[in-house]
């Protein structure tokens, strides 16, 4: 067995590799990029190496850099997680011949299977039944357009080293299989090094299920059962769980064995997945995955089995320990993907500072971040992944929905009141869930207001703050007369919003002269600095108003009571002072606007103003200054977190100002273009609609 190993990947599945290897004794090396260097995997490598810039391509996709790390360290074995290098079939070569064992299957078998276009040729040669599509590598967009027409609308346009929901597009008709080609080619170069794409028929509504294989050097290989995957958004999943509600044991049998068909069609020694779609109780062969998936742990926990200990292992050239009738599934488990995206505008991804970090100890959370982890736009936004298991699936949704409701993520929104409704959707009680499930139940609430509690326990917050800066904080409100009104105007997003907190709680005598007893609440003890804490105000938003008090607070967690109800407040302030806030899993970041001017409180909406929803970096500009364009039109696209992002025009009119080029490097608030509303002028007829921004959830499918 290896004494010591490298870990060419960051995040979750560097600090998953290095928690297995420990318990073998095993010593860990992590590599870094500039953005890295106080990661949490780098913390908890015994050494680690630095290889480069933050971008992917000037780091974690350098070979070099990386077999030199382990060379100068002495690591015997690599091991290459997911994502990067994992399924790069000249990497793993060049690993091999540096005489450095790769932890995963030998190049010829990357080459013939983590290649997607050669995959389905040998998959069809195993007798295993596959999406028909054109399984050549296509070369401009022109002939993608032209291959999508003869295959017959919709397609799916994928990178054949594609994987991750990245270099991958849907397209309903021409203009979406030209545009869509250009950007999975970006993607696929960025992300893999590799641009090579294919076309395959879209299959609409089917289930998306994975088979996970092991092999060994000595001839063995055996399946683990299977994975539902087919909770997904922009075709990256988002929901996992095993055993599928959808397979019995005789479907689950077939599987398998056309799995450990392909697998021993070229000699297969690792872990692995092969991945079917499944309709009207077929299924066909998608793609092999050759490599650990992100979604391993539903595996683990319904097997008992390691499945980074076994990969080790049979890297080392040990026997696999176990026979295919030794595989026993043992109740539910369900992954969800905590990510750092907004739902509510098309899942874009986010960035910032994790201000606070806490996850609940009673499920498995395999996280790559704590307290202080910059999130930024180099890298996937994937923070965590919250895993249950219980006796039957039910138990192990309800152990899993509890558990997303007791993860702090302060500094950056997140997808987990998403996840938590996703989970409690009838649709996924029922074991119903296809891959367009979230497209056809999870409409996008951008223009939603916000919710009434999260104003309350922002205003709360603010006041509580306010007054514990002053002298005595127990007379923040006192009046000399009347009661005591506070105006707050907050603002959250592109809304300002107008509120006020009105004072009633009793004060004890003696009171200052020509106070009422009921403006005051009670003194506080010696020394404390009691602020808004156990005072009850009325609250005023718009025509409603609701009693609140501020019961307790401690550290970043408050409890609120409102409206009747005792509700839990997470919150931190960041450095410019905004105040990050969740409160019964809905999130907001609410800047206090009350002592700004007029103008700046005024709502961004209607301003015709286009700026990045997070940093990144300028990859096209789709029209001209000046130029005429329609609400919806794709107008900048943006690079982030190794995906590409359309911003559209926000209203019909003129692009009056165009403040970016490409290339440029942009954050949130800058301002990218202006479009200037004007009449519409109708539409001549051949003239395309615009297509939807690469945010945006499929509409159909």
């Amino acid at each position: 067995m290896f004494t010591k190993i490298l870990i060419a990947n960051r995040g979750e599945i560097a600090c998953r590799v290095i928690a297995t290897a420990r318990k073998m004794g095993i010593q860990t090396v992590a590599v870094y990029s500039d953005a890295d260097k106080e990661a949490r995997h780098v913390k908890l490598a015994d050494e680690a190496v630095h290889i480069g810039a933050a971008p992917s391509r000037e780091s974690y996709l350098l070979a070099d850099k990386i077999i030199d790390a382990a060379k100068q360290t002495g690591a015997q074995a690599i091991h290459p997680g997911y994502g990067f290098l994992s399924e790069n079939e000249a990497f793993a070569k060049r690993v091999e011949e540096e005489g450095i064992a790769f932890i995963g299957p030998k190049h010829y078998s990357i080459a013939a299977m983590g290649d997607k276009i050669a995959s389905k040729k040998l998959a069809n040669e195993a007798k295993v039944n596959t999406i028909p599509g054109y399984n050549d590598a296509i070369a401009r967009p022109e002939q993608a357009v032209e291959i999508a027409k003869g295959i017959g609308y919709p397609v799916m346009i994928k990178a054949s080293a594609g994987g991750g929901g990245k270099g991958l597009r849907v397209a309903f008709n021409d203009k979406e299989a030209y545009e869509g080609f250009a950007s999975c080619r970006n993607e696929a170069r960025n992300s893999f090094g590799d641009d090579r794409m294919f076309i395959e028929k879209f299959v609409q509504e089917p289930r998306h299920i994975e088979i996970q294989i092991l092999g060994d050097s000595h001839g063995n290989v055996i399946y683990l059962g299977e994975r539902d995957c087919s909770i997904q958004r922009r075709h990256q999943k988002v929901i996992e769980e095993a055993p599928s509600p959808a397979v019995d044991e005789s479907l689950r049998a077939r599987m398998g064995e056309a799995a450990v068909r392909a697998a021993r069609a070229i000699g297969y020694v690792g872990a692995g997945t092969i991945e079917f779609l499944l309709a009207q109780g077929d299924f066909v062969f998608m793609e092999m995955n050759t490599r650990l998936q992100v979604e391993h742990p539903v595996t683990e926990l319904v097997t008992g089995l390691d499945l980074v200990d076994l990969q080790l292992r049979v890297a080392a050239g040990e026997p696999l320990p176990l026979s295919q009738s030794d595989v026993q599934l043992d109740g539910h488990a369900i992954e969800a993907r905590l990510y750092a995206e907004n739902p509510d505008a098309g899942f874009l991804p986010q960035t910032g500072t994790l201000l606070a970090w806490n996850a609940p100890s009673s499920v498995r959370v395999d996280a790559g971040v704590d307290t202080g982890t910059e999130i930024t736009s180099h890298y996937d936004p994937l923070l965590a992944k919250v895993i249950a298991h219980g006796a039957t699936r039910d138990a192990a949704r309800q152990k899993l929905v509890a558990a997303l409701r007791d993860t702090t993520a302060l500094g950056v929104t997140t997808n987990k009141a998403f996840l938590v409704g996703c989970l409690e959707h009838p649709e996924f009680f029922a074991g119903r869930a296809t891959t367009d499930f979230i497209a056809a139940h999870f409409a996008p609430q951008a223009d939603a207001d916000p919710r009434s509690e999260l104003l309350a326990a922002a205003a709360l917050i603010l006041a509580q703050r306010s007054a514990a800066r002053l002298p005595q904080p127990e007379l923040a409100f006192w009046r000399s007369s009347g009661a005591a009104t506070t105006h707050f105007t907050l603002g959250l997003g592109n809304r300002a919003v107008s509120l006020r907190l009105t004072f009633v709680s009793p004060h004890p005598s003696p009171l200052p002269a020509g106070a009422r007893e009921q403006d005051f609440p009670p003194l506080p003890a010696s020394g404390e600095r009691a602020g808004v804490r156990g005072q009850r105000f009325e609250l005023t938003i718009g025509e409603t108003s609701n009693e609140i008090e501020l019961l307790s607070c401690d550290g970043d967690t408050c409890r609120i009571g409102f409206a009747g109800l005792q509700l839990a407040v997470r919150h931190a302030f960041d450095a410019e002072g905004r105040l990050h806030l969740e409160v019964d899993g809905a999130q907001a970041v609410v800047s206090d606007l009350t002592m700004q001017p007029a103008l700046s409180r005024e709502s961004a909406a209607g301003s015709g103003r286009i700026t990045p929803p997070m940093n990144g970096r300028v990859v096209a500009v789709l029209a001209a200054a000046g130029a005429r364009v329609t609400r919806g039109q794709g107008l900048i696209v943006l690079e982030s977190m190794k995906m590409e992002h359309t911003l559209a025009a926000p209203c019909d009119g003129v692009l009056a100002e165009l403040a970016c080029a490409v290339g440029e490097q942009v954050a949130p608030g800058k301002l990218l273009a202006r479009v200037e509303a004007t009449p519409v002028i109708p539409a001549k007829a051949g003239i395309h609609e615009p297509r939807e921004p690469h945010g945006s959830p499929p509409a159909r499918g």
